[in-house]
Formats: structure tokens, sequence, C-alpha cells
């Protein structure tokens, strides 16, 4: 008994010192970040149906726009999220051209609603567009603290003596969010509806007559 505590003691101070420790915390702290990118995606699409049926009630006309936020919003919720997509850089860009896809679907829809100056006053669209704001705007921070949260397990993963230890307990680098389109994706989209929309450009004059 003696000597199996013995070993097991210094079972603990090895791994703690190879770094076993620091790889499950930081581990943990991207499921948790990851979890939190996905409450915000989830809330925006839970807004998606009553906006595309407020805008649809001014603007029914505007086919095109909204077919392509509901779909865009159906192929979102057709990607099975489970825990080990954050593993799977095939699937995690697939979930990412999936989000990238909506919000561009959701920008073009609020750039038609400019012509519809009824829409833009109405009480339950003003709702919609505060509450949708402000989630792009969460998950814009919750992506920047996923992506810190991965660069940081990534680099432990990755540095020596820590990559062995990682290699033995079958941990390896985990995808992120592209940084070439970050930016783009991550900016929310402009829904601020209280300026009424440009005039359009004044014809130019005819020429002279010679």
């Amino acid at each position: 008994m003696k000597m199996l505590r013995v070993v097991l003691l210094a079972a603990t101070v090895l791994l703690t010192g190879c770094g076993y420790n620091t790889l499950q915390q930081q581990d943990e702290a991207v499921k948790s970040e990851w979890s939190e990118v996905l409450n915000q995606y989830q809330r925006r699409a839970d807004l998606i149906p009553n906006l595309v049926a407020t805008v649809k009630g001014f603007a029914a006309q505007e086919q095109k726009v909204l077919i392509d936020v509901t779909e865009a919003r159906a192929k979102v919720g057709s990607i099975q999220v489970t825990p080990e997509l954050v593993n799977d850089p095939e699937a995690f860009r697939k979930f990412q051209a999936a989000q990238g896809e909506l919000t561009q679907a959701l920008k073009s829809l609020f750039a038609v609603t400019e012509n519809y100056p009824n829409l833009k006053s109405d009480a339950n669209f003003r709702d919609l567009q505060s509450q949708i704001e402000g989630t792009e705007n969460r998950i814009a921070v919750a992506r920047k603290r996923y992506i810190d949260a991965v660069q940081r397990y990534n680099s432990t993963v990755r540095s020596f003596p820590t990559n062995l230890t990682a290699k033995m307990f079958g941990h390896s680098v985990k995808p992120n969010f592209g940084v070439e389109n970050e930016a783009a994706i991550a900016r929310p989209p402009t829904v601020d509806f209280g300026a009424a929309a440009p005039a359009p450009a004044p014809a130019p004059a005819p020429a002279p007559a010679r």
C-alpha cells in the first residue's frame, strides 16, 4: 500500500511538471468559450423567424432576401453541433461557413429594408433590430474569447515538453476561426434604420446640341 502511494505521488508530480494539468485546464477553457459562441449563435437563430415574418408583412415582394435568410438559417440548423466539432477541422469549417452565409444573408435583408419607411417605424421591427444588433456584438466578443482560448491551448500542445504529454493523452491542436475572414464575419451588420435612405443621384444633364 505504501509503495502504491509513492507511485501515485510520483505520477502526480510527473504529470504536473509535464503540463498535463495545464492541458486539462486550457481544454476546459476552450469548451467553455465554445459553449458561449454557440449560445449567442443560437440566440440569433431564434430571433430570425420573427424578423422574417415582420419584414414579410411590410415587404412581401422581397422574396429573394427572405428566402436567402430562411435557407441560411436552415443550413445552420442542419449541422449537428457536438463537443467533438471543435476537434474536427472539416466539420468546424462547414460550421463557420454556414454561420458566415447567415451573417451575409442578414446584411442583405437589413439593406433592402431601407426602402420601406413603414417597416422601419414599426415597433416590433425596431425591437428585433435592437436585439439582433446586441446579439451580433455578443457573437463577436464570444468568438474573440474562443479564438484566444484556442490559441493558448494550441500553443501549449505544440510546446516542448508539453507536446509529449499531449501526444500521450491524445490532445491535438484545435481548429480556429479563419483569420482571413474574421473581421468580415465578426463585424456586426449595420442595423440603424433611423436615417432615411440616400436619394438617388441626379441624372447627368444632356449635352448641348451642336
